[in-house]
């Protein structure tokens, strides 16, 4: 089942979401949009997770706009308060997902670029958040506290990201192994956006590519580490 709900924040203000429930729940997630906004393609992914046994929940961090032209989509990123969405809007879902009490009761964070990277900042700031899963985004390194990351951490990088350059993920991964963050990385002969199914065709943006057998694997390493950490 899903539905459109509404949920408070830590600062007593509610927000939508849109929530897709597993039939039989080992556990839950928040997971945050790309740039283009809550669309159906994120709502799929919400459903798909589901279907694997993980409640979903995503945060409507637009206030109900969502696009399909890049240059659209960049100024809603650029007017996006980022550290009101991590402390506010995601920690609220997460907090949401908590008071259900679903499966054993854990609940986990994850994003696709903008949401990669927002992922990075919300699970700094929800000590609440039992592991994270970033696909192929990541703020400024220096905005990410690694002494802060307390949860497992899984993520899934392009090495022909335009982006997010791969010489950024290994300055981040330096930054996460001198703190002792339990940290796993993936890395994919890919572009960006390799798991968006929408990444295809004349429509899509030249920096993308989707690619189906990247985005199974690295599908089936989400749901092996979910499955170890949130059940």
């Amino acid at each position: 089942m899903s539905r459109n709900i509404r949920f408070q924040r830590p600062d007593g203000a509610s927000a939508e979401a849109y929530l897709a429930q597993a039939a039989q729940p080992v556990g839950a997630l928040v997971v945050i949009q790309e740039w283009w906004g809550l669309n159906d393609q994120v709502r799929g992914v919400a459903q798909r997770f589901a279907k694997a046994g993980f409640t979903a929940l995503v945060p409507d961090l637009y206030r109900g706009k969502s696009t399909v032209e890049a240059e659209e989509a960049e100024h809603l990123k650029s007017d996006l308060d980022f550290a009101d969405a991590a402390s506010q809007d995601i920690r609220g879902a997460l907090l949401h997902l908590k008071g259900l009490k679903l499966g054993g009761g854990k609940v986990g964070i994850t994003g696709f670029c903008m949401g990669g990277a927002l992922t990075w900042l919300a699970a700094q700031q929800s000590p609440e958040a039992d592991a994270a899963v970033v696909w192929y985004g990541m703020p400024p390194v220096q905005a990410i506290d690694a002494a802060r990351l307390k949860l497992p951490v899984q993520a899934h990088w392009a090495e022909q990201d335009e982006f997010f350059p791969i010489d950024q993920v290994d300055a981040l991964e330096a930054r996460l192994q001198a703190a002792g963050v339990r940290y796993e990385g993936h890395r994919y002969l890919a572009r960006h956006a390799f798991a968006n199914e929408t990444a295809q065709g004349p429509g899509r943006i030249p920096q993308t590519q989707y690619d189906a057998a990247w985005a199974q694997q690295a599908w089936d390493r989400t749901l092996r580490f979910l499955g170890q950490h949130l059940c």
